[in-house]
């Protein structure tokens, strides 16, 4: 089953695959959802399918001369149960970790990045990366979480998400199919942007879009999510893109062998994995 989402005010023409999704009638006459509730399903849907999660990746870095690179890795993801969460939804949504593999090209065989992922606000993420030539664990600061993923127009926040406490957040517009938001950051200083709109599919809340811009208004990045697939009852991305306008380079992220609830423990996101990395898993 093929849909065909349109941007409303774009030229970008989505297509999503195998989405098998129905609105049921008495969900079409519901009270307006209040923009916590837009901004905390969207950040469920994108980073808190199920209890974990594995994938296979493949990542096409296109220079602004069509020269092309190539990275293949496995990515991993465990979450922690909520302490906060007293009602028991999304008991989930806590702390998060995150083991990423890579494989190729040699240059970057057997590299490693974890992060352990803080849902508090205030609390600074934890990164380290592990880089076999030299066989060194470098922790990766909270200045650099907005800087190229390994060498992708990606950043490191990108892969692990940026903690919605740190952004105010307003409704633009609603359409037929999405939500626009823009979320400005409470901390200015501490990032690139002035702020960033999100197009928020209302049937799945997956980020169709997301558009950051500098501090004089100009558009400077584009994240458009390719296609999305239903795995597991779980909508997901399986392909996205994002561009920096500003170089004219662009990276491609395709997502095969997706499962979730996979049984991940939680032992093999720790340093000691960085260095002999956990294959039952990778596979």
């Amino acid at each position: 089953m093929k849909h065909l989402l349109y941007i409303t005010g774009s030229a970008v023409l989505i297509s999503l695959f195998a989405l098998n999704i129905t609105v049921a009638e008495e969900n079409k006459a519901a009270a307006p959802l209040s923009v916590d509730e837009i901004v905390n399903n969207t950040n469920q849907v994108a980073y808190y399918q199920a209890k974990d999660g594995r994938a296979q990746v493949s990542m096409e870095i296109k220079d602004n001369q069509g020269r092309t690179r190539n990275r293949q890795f496995s990515i991993l993801r465990l979450d922690q149960p909520d302490p906060n969460n007293l009602e028991g939804n999304n008991n989930y949504m806590g702390d998060q970790k995150f083991y990423i593999y890579f494989k190729r090209p040699a240059d970057v065989n057997k590299m490693a990045f974890m992060v352990w992922k803080h849902a508090d606000q205030g609390t600074e993420d934890d990164r380290w990366l592990y880089l076999p030539a030299l066989d060194l664990v470098k922790r990766i600061s909270g200045t650099e979480k907005r800087t190229s993923f390994v060498g992708s127009d990606f950043f490191y926040e990108d892969v692990s998400g940026r903690n919605i406490n740190e952004d105010v957040h307003e409704l633009e517009k609603t359409t037929d199919n999405y939500y626009l938001l823009k979320n400005t950051p409470k901390g200015p200083s501490s990032v690139e942007f002035d702020h960033f709109t999100m197009w928020i599919h209302k049937d799945t809340f997956i980020p169709i879009k997301i558009e950051y811009f500098d501090k004089n208004g100009e558009k400077y990045r584009e994240y458009t999510a390719l296609g999305v697939d239903t795995i597991q009852g779980n909508p997901t991305v399986i392909k996205a893109s994002m561009k920096n306008l500003k170089s004219g380079s662009e990276t491609t992220i395709s997502y095969k062998n997706v499962k979730y609830d996979i049984g991940l423990p939680e032992e093999i996101f720790t340093e000691r994995y960085l260095r002999k990395s956990p294959k039952k898993y990778l596979r």
